[in-house]
Parts: structure tokens; C-alpha cells; sequence
């Protein structure tokens, strides 16, 4: 709280209108914050470049990448962008606000996925990713933290801050692998080439997690999980969880593939999967071998694909699927499995009848098969014209590299040149759709690409800024604006551009436009704010020439005081310039306090303490374990005032529980005191203390002289174990 209280992009306006109001997040290179849209009067998100890479060159071109990529994207399953601004004091990205949580933050919550809440979710951002590879982005870091949910489970992928433009060919070989290691596609951890098929496995992985509830390559060291995505075969997913039906499972490997042309080779493919699955969910792809071997048998096994769909018998039929007696025990349970392999030795297998028929039907249709393209064949040869191909996809091929390739298949006509996102002389559309059966000597018509149009900069000078800006959009051109004085040119207007005006420009460049912020004012130093009330500021910034916001809040200053500025006191600033003050509503803001106790050196096991106010349940802290603790505990208390604790430790071993002792908290100031502790007792009672075992022997010896007989008693004293008032 304290951090964001002396941020300084909070309170600020961005171009008079996205009102700054807190910090939700941070990434390597940028804040996240929640702006209020005084416009359109809605929340939005703004991304803020740092100010460390805002001088760097590299940085900046990745940022102003991610607003150009991503604001070629219009999805409902992808966060939309608003707006951008790039000026010499701040770089920023308008987006849409999500009022939900990650798709990480779900996971974690939920453990393991029912099968339709996973494929549901899936779905979605297979739809998202088919949308941005049609557009050529491939997203390079797909993961659940980069995954929002809404309330309603609409699902939206965010951050293209290191999408990849899949057309930009001949930059692979220097690019770095760039991603969340857990995720990362094997070709991304070799730092090889990335496309569309690389998403896809990050998709698969997934799948893999919120299905088992574990990551299919864990380690605590980052490059040895990068180095099993290179070589380790992932187990299978039913034999973490063998309610997993086979043709999800297919699903999930398929898309998990080492080499990226045994994957899915689209986000569509994989969808109509997934579509088929929902319909038949005993169906079974045929894309890996082994199905019906017990899935710990088959972890190690490398899938490979035969194209062939088989469907396999529904629960009620099939025995594997039989449920086991609710009430039998595991070792009962045991046994049954111990029997089974025993009576499967002595005992012929039933299926082998039944594959037998199988292998005679196969030879059979082979048989067939054979026959009828030996006859296909003869034909073929009497007459070439008859012989039947499938149209291949010539979309993204050079003209002359297609003629060269098919020419002997296929009559290539050119239909017509036009501008396109291709490179000039690629074909960006054919008459015959890709795999339609077609005829040697077909004719089929494409277009080809005369590379990007060009586009003639207009004289903008004097323009207003905000239709300005909407033009050169319009152009299918990058706008990035500057803001300076100029004694000529009305504030608001366009002074310059950078490309001056009529330079010819490629789609996507960037056009700097220099506002006018009117004549040159003075500058004056910022006033202290604080502990002023909103109308002595009022007058106080009127006699400056400055203009105040006023934002009401939460905080322990009297009501109506000013306890917070955007601009620090003393920091030079022109006239005019627009000053952020929050002012205290009256109702105390909460503080947070760290309480810590030290843990006693005989302490064994794990435990949790629990904080309550009058008898009710104030926190709970987390689980610690002894033997991880460096010496001390500690939970963060937040409140208001003061506030008399009672706090008790609970062992999660055998839930006893006993008073450590009375706090009291003083959130204002901060500050912890003892009333009344016994740390050491409260281990004891709820017997987390090792207890030293001590014996001690007492011999009688007696006597007889009629009959010469020792009698030896021994009695072993062991303490008896520490008891808790388990109150």
C-alpha cells in the first residue's frame, strides 16, 4: 500500500483523460494500472512503459510492437485495445479492464478440472489464437497467468508483449527463446524458429495441467524443465487420473508433440477435435498406439499418428469402465487387481478371437484396396485426364515458385496483381480451395501480391490533434505523438510531422505528430497539498496558475484534508498543468502491521496461528513448517486503531491448540506490544516439542536363607507426553 501511495503515475490524467487510480500489476517491462476513461466514463487498464527501458532503443520497439500487433486483433476472447500513446515523458497501452482473475489463479484454486470446464475454457482460446494466427501473430507465451476469466467464465487471452510477427521470415535465427518455462514449446527452449504449432503445444500443456492437476515437467531448476521439454516424454494423463477419457488424453499428447509437424497443425484442427470429443466421448483418434495397455504401461510410449478414427465401445459396454464397490478398502482392492493378473495368466485372452477377425476384415480391405487401385492404375494409363489429386495450397508461395512446383499437375493463371500484407510476388489467394479433389490439367486462378501499398502522408498542419489522430489511423499508420510549445499554432493543434508531409509510407509506419501546448508559459514550483483542506488548496494552486483534481479516499487524516498529491511539493511544472489531491472521506484507512513470534529450538512439525478480536476469528495465519523456518514466524495483521489480540497456535498434526498469549496492535503507529506470552508453553502443550525419553531402573533384592531365592524388580519412569488444554 505504502509503495503504491508514492507512485507517481497514480492521480496523473493521461492526454486529459485516462484518470490513473491504482497499480494492478507489474511485468519486466511495463505497470498495469486501473484508469477511469473520463470520456466514456468506464474502467479501463493502462499499460505504462518503466521509465529504465524508456530510453532504450530495443525496449522501446518491442512495446510499440506489442500496441501494433495486438491492435490488429478484434476478438471476443481477446483483451481489446483502447488506445496507445508514446510521448518523450511516458509510453502507454489503453486496454480493455477485466473484472475477474487468471486462469492461474482458478487452477490453483480448484486443483483438478471436471473434463467440461477444461475443454470449455480450451476452446476459447483456441478460437482467440485461431484469430491472431489469421492475422499472422503468433503469441509466443501462452500460459494461465496470461489467461483472464470473467465471472461468467468467458475466457480472454492478454499480453502480446512478445508476439512475433509469423510473416517477419529471416529473424528466427537470432531470436532468443522467450516464454514461462512450464509452457514453453521444445522449440522455443532450443532458441529455433516459432510459429502457430508453438502455441498450440503451450495450449496442450495446459490442458495437460488443469486435467491432472500437475505440470507434465516439473523441477525447481527452470533450464532442466526447458531441457525435458526437449527430450522427455511427458507421462500419460490417465495414469495421474484414470477417469481421463482415452480420446482427451489422445487430445492432450497430440498437442504436446516434440516435432511441431506431428502436432496440430492448426488451432482449428485441434478445436474440431475437441468438437468431436463432446459429441462422442468414448471416441478414440488412433493417434497413439497402445490405447488399450494400462496407462502407467505406456508413459514412455512416442506417439504417432495413423490418421485413422475408431470409436471405441460406450461405458455401459466396455468392462474397463466397470465402478469398483464404493465400500471395498484399498487392500481389498489390491487384491482383486493381484487376482486379475493371476487368472489373465492362466486363462486364455477373450480378445484373441476377436482379433483375429479384425487382422482377416483388415487383409480383406486390403485386399480390396489393392485390386481396385491396380484397376485405377490400368485406367489411368488409357486415360492420364482421369486421374483424381487433391488442390494443394498455394497461398503464401511465389508465383514463379508455384508454376515451377505444380506447373505439370496444374494451368496457373495469374487473375489479378493487387497490394496485400504479402511480399510482393506471393499469391495471397487461389479460385480452388486447398485439398478439393481436382483433375491433372485443372486451371485454377490466383492472386498475386504487389507488395505493400503505399500510402502518401497528408499536410496535417493546423489540424486538431483528436482528428488527426482517428486519419491517420485510418491510413493503416502508427501514430505517435509529441507535445510542444509553439507561439503560432493553437494548443491542441498539429505544429509538424515527422516524416514531413507527401513522404511515402509502408502500412504499420510510424508518423510522429508534434501538438501545439500554446505559447511557451512559465514555470513554477508545486505547492505542498498536504494537511490543507480541498478549498485552501483550491486557492492556493488558482494563485499558481495551476488546476486541481480532487479524488476522495480512505485514510486516518481528519476529514476533508488533503493527504496525498500526484505531484511531489517543490517539482518545477508550467502553468496550467493539472495536479491530482486525494482528500480524506474520514473513514480510517487500514494499516498493515507484521507480527512475528520466535520458535522454540526443540520444536518439531507444522503449525498455524490464529488471531482472535473479542472472542471472533481475526486471521488465521498460514501453515509453517519447523523445519523450514528460519527461526520466526510471521503474519501480516491489517486494522485500524488498537486492537487487543488473543493469539493460539494450532499443530496440524493433531489439531491441539493453546493460547501463545495477549497482543496489543497498534495499526496507526505500527507497533506491537506484549501483554502477556509464553511461546515455549504453548509448543509444549500442544506437544510440538521433542520430548528427551529417560529410564530409570530400581533393583529390589530380598533375601531368603530358606531358600536362597533374588527377586528383581525393574521399573522403567518414562514422562508422561506433555498434555494441551486443547481449549
Amino acid at each position: 500500500m505504502e509503495k503504491d501511495r508514492n507512485d507517481k503515475n497514480i492521480g496523473k490524467k493521461l492526454e486529459g483523460r485516462y484518470e490513473i487510480v491504482e497499480r494492478i500489476g507489474e511485468g519486466g517491462m511495463a505497470d498495469v494500472y486501473r484508469a477511469n476513461d473520463v470520456v466514456d466514463g468506464k474502467p479501463v487498464a493502462v499499460k505504462i512503459l518503466k521509465k529504465e527501458f524508456a530510453e532504450n532503443e530495443e525496449f522501446l520497439r518491442r512495446f510499440r510492437n506489442e500496441s501494433k500487433a495486438t491492435a490488429l486483433l478484434n476478438h471476443p476472447n481477446i483483451v481489446k485495445i483502447y488506445d496507445v500513446g508514446f510521448s518523450d515523458r511516458i509510453q502507454f497501452i489503453v486496454m480493455e479492464y477485466i473484472d475477474g482473475i487468471t486462469l492461474n489463479e482458478y487452477i490453483e484454486q480448484s486443483g483438478v478440472l471436471d473434463w467440461r470446464d477444461a475443454v470449455h475454457f480450451v476452446t476459447q482460446i483456441l478460437r482467440a489464437l485461431q484469430h491472431a494466427h489469421s492475422k499472422g501473430i503468433v503469441h509466443r507465451d501462452i500460459k494461465p497467468q496470461n489467461i483472464m476469466m470473467l465471472r461468467d467464465g468467458t475466457i480472454k487471452v492478454m499480453d502480446f508483449g512478445i508476439a512475433k510477427f509469423a510473416r517477419e521470415e529471416g529473424k528466427t535465427g537470432t531470436d532468443k527463446a522467450i516464454g514461462t518455462v512450464h509452457y514453453i514449446s521444445p522449440e522455443q527452449a532450443r532458441g529455433a524458429a516459432t510459429d502457430a504449432k508453438s502455441d498450440l503445444y503451450s495450449v496442450g500443456v495446459m490442458l495437460y495441467e488443469m486435467l491432472t492437476g500437475k505440470k507434465p515437467f516439473d523441477h525447481e531448476n527452470p533450464v532442466s524443465v526447458a531441457v525435458m521439454h526437449m527430450q522427455a516424454d511427458p507421462k500419460r494423463p490417465r495414469s495421474i487420473r484414470a477417469d481421463i477419457a482415452p480420446g482427451l488424453e489422445e487430445i492432450i499428447l497430440k498437442a504436446m508433440q516434440k516435432d511441431p509437424a506431428d502436432r496440430y497443425q492448426s488451432a482449428r484442427d485441434m478445436m474440431d477435435d475437441l468438437e468431436s470429443f463432446k459429441e462422442n466421448t468414448a471416441i478414440v483418434f488412433g493417434y497413439i498406439p497402445n490405447l488399450e495397455d494400462s496407462p502407467a504401461s505406456a508413459d514412455s510410449a512416442k506417439a504417432k499418428f495413423s490418421g485413422a478414427v475408431v470409436t471405441e465401445p460406450s461405458e455401459a459396454e466396455d468392462p474397463r469402465y466397470a465402478e469398483e464397490d464404493d465400500e471395498d478398502d484399498e487392500e481389498d482392492e489390491d487384491d482383486d487387481e493381484d487376482e486379475y493378473e493371476y487368472e489373465e495368466e492362466e486363462r486364455p485372452s477373450v480378445f484373441v478371437p476377436i482379433i483375429t477377425a479384425v487382422i482377416c476384415v483388415v487383409i480383406t480391405i486390403a485386399v480390396i484396396i489393392g485390386v481396385k487401385a491396380i484397376i485405377d492404375f490400368m485406367n489411368n494409363q488409357d486415360n492420364p485426364s482421369n486421374a483424381s489429386y487433391k488442390m494443394p495450397s498455394l497461398v503464401g508461395m511465389d508465383y514463379e515458385e508455384a508454376k515451377q512446383q505444380y506447373g505439370q499437375l496444374l494451368q496457373i493463371e495469374v487473375e489479378s496483381y493487387e497490394y496485400s500484407t504479402l511480399a510482393k510476388d506471393k499469391i495471397f489467394d487461389q479460385s480452388i480451395p486447398a485439398e478439393d479433389p481436382v483433375e491433372k490439367g485443372t486451371t485454377v486462378k490466383v492472386k498475386v501480391s504487389k507488395g505493400s501499398k503505399k500510402i502518401t502522408l497528408p499536410d496535417y498542419t493546423n489540424w486538431d490533434y483528436v482528428t488527426t489522430k482517428q486519419q491517420i489511423i485510418n491510413l493503416g499508420l502508427t501514430i505517435d505523438e509529441r507535445y510542444t510549445f509553439d507561439d503560432t499554432v493553437e494548443q491542441g493543434k498539429i505544429v509538424r510531422t515527422d516524416p514531413a508531409p507527401n513522404s511515402e509510407l509502408e502500412p504499420g509506419d510510424y508518423v510522429t505528430v508534434y501538438v501545439s501546448k500554446g505559447k511557451n508559459k512559465n514555470t513554477v514550483p508545486v505547492p505542498n497539498f498536504i494537511g490543507m483542506s480541498y478549498e485552501t488548496a483550491l486557492d492556493t494552486a488558482a494563485a499558481c496558475n495551476l488546476e486541481l483534481v480532487r479524488v476522495e479516499d480512505n485514510s486516518n487524516a481528519p476529514k476533508g484534508q488533503i493527504f496525498h498529491q500526484s505531484i511531489n511539493p517543490t517539482e518545477p511544472v508550467t502553468e496550467g498543468t493539472t495536479i491530482t489531491v486525494r482528500v480524506s472521506n474520514g473513514i480510517p484507512a487500514e494499516q498493515n502491521v507484521e507480527f512475528s513470534i520466535a520458535i522454540p529450538e526443540k520444536a518439531t512439525g507444522s503449525f498455524h496461528i490464529i488471531f482472535y478480536e473479542g472472542g471472533v476469528v481475526h486471521t488465521t495465519g498460514p501453515s509453517f513448517n519447523v523445519a523450514y523456518a528460519t527461526g520466526t514466524t510471521k503474519v501480516s495483521l491489517s486494522g485500524t486503531g488498537t486492537v487487543d489480540f488473543l493469539v493460539r497456535l494450532v499443530n496440524d498434526s493433531n489439531m491441539m491448540n493453546a493460547t501463545i498469549g495477549t497482543y496489543k496492535v497498534d495499526f496507526d503507529n505500527r507497533t506491537v506490544t506484549v501483554i502477556e506470552s509464553d511461546v515455549e508453553a504453548a509448543f509444549a502443550a500442544v506437544r510440538g516439542l521433542v520430548v528427551e525419553t529417560t529410564t530409570t531402573t530400581t533393583v529390589t533384592t530380598t533375601s531368603s536363607s530358606a531358600s536362597d531365592t533374588t527377586t528383581t524388580t525393574t521399573v522403567v519412569n518414562v514422562p508422561d507426553p506433555v498434555s494441551g488444554d486443547n481449549e
